[in-house]
């Protein structure tokens, strides 16, 4: 199993300075390639100060300026918010400027509050999502393209300039085990992750995508699933105790704009009151001692589990985050590292 350093891009306290902030990021990024996590992942998301990132492939062009091998990903970019015939584009320059090191990840949006200012409500997120990869796709692909689609109608067009990659990797972001094995086999990699689900929600989400894989035969062997959490090696007991708190408050901010009411002043979210505990919540979480996170991780493994992508960041400062990857990579991967997949 490899890893994904995710760059949560969490700014609970505005006064750090956006400058701060994104310099924070491009350190983490650097050093996850010292400490040879596999990939850096960029989300995407507009008006408010969680996962704040409204231009995933500028950060990604500038992640490869200042590393060499390191993969990139977009975890993950809001297809519905985007016109395709300009995104292509986009997407087919940054290809060219990360040497081919970018994945697209692509979904159709979580956040509500978010969606409706932007102009595409979520209720009706899914189809647009789904007719908007498919020209995405063919764009990327294809020369001389047109459309006569439901939210794209229009005469041939050429993409310039064109990607280097053939194809550009792209990954859905799926949660419904059936949407997973759909993804999987129509060639699609997979992120996924449980939220507070169990180890069973886990298996069958994993087994959906292996079972999707199969249907290409040699060419599903080739996919990768990957799965978020929010996970922090701690120096100690104490350490995991406090971060946990933090954690707590970070995810009644998220739990605000994932399903909650959208509470939110000038760009910062609300904090609201939580149905989950904080020890229901520290079951879930993987923010603990480095042998703790050694067999919570090991499940993911033995799942079958390609990339792990960490969730770095809920709060804590720059030097904590930086001391985490470093326990992770030193102590978390090699343990992982020749576990095999115990699903079939």
């Amino acid at each position: 199993m490899n890893f994904n350093h995710f760059l949560t891009s969490y700014m609970p306290d505005p006064s750090i300075g956006s400058k701060k902030h994104f310099q924070d990021m491009i350190a983490q990024s650097v050093l996850a390639e010292e400490l040879n996590y596999q990939t850096v992942s960029v989300p995407e998301h507009h008006l408010v100060n969680l996962l704040m990132m409204p231009s995933p492939l500028q950060m990604a062009v500038k992640i490869a300026s200042v590393t060499k091998k390191i993969n990139i990903a977009t975890s993950v970019v809001v297809l519905p918010l985007h016109d395709m015939r300009i995104y292509a584009g986009e997407v087919a320059t940054a290809d060219i400027l990360t040497e081919g090191r970018l994945t697209l990840g692509v979904g159709r949006g979580a956040f509500s509050w978010e969606m409706d200012r932007l102009g595409s409500p979520i209720n009706k997120s899914k189809e647009k999502f789904q007719e908007s990869l498919e020209v995405l796709r063919h764009l990327l692909d294809e020369e001389e393209v047109s459309w006569n689609g439901k939210y794209y109608k229009f005469e041939p067009i050429t993409i310039m300039p064109r990607p280097i990659s053939k194809p550009i990797p792209i990954m859905i972001a799926a949660m419904d085990p059936v949407s997973i094995m759909d993804a999987a086999a129509r060639g699609f990699h997979v992120q996924s992750t449980v939220l507070s689900g169990s180890k069973e929600i886990l298996l069958e989400r994993t087994t959906a995508f292996k079972e999707g894989a199969k249907l290409l035969g040699e060419k599903g062997k080739m996919l990768k699933l990957s799965m978020q959490r929010v996970a922090y090696a701690a120096r100690d007991e104490k350490d995991a105790e406090e971060k946990n708190l933090m954690a707590y408050e970070y995810y009644k901010r998220f739990d605000n704009m994932f399903t909650g009411p959208g509470l939110v002043n000038r760009g910062l979210i609300k904090p609201i009151e939580r149905n989950q505990t904080l020890e229901e919540m520290k079951e879930n979480l993987i923010i603990c001692p480095v042998n703790q996170m050694i067999d919570k991780l090991s499940v993911y493994a033995e799942a079958g589990v390609d990339d792990f992508i960490v969730s770095s960041s809920f709060g804590q400062n720059q030097e904590d985050i930086i001391e985490s990857m470093h326990r992770i990579s030193e102590n978390v991967m090699p343990s992982l590292k020749n576990v095999k997949s115990r699903v079939a």
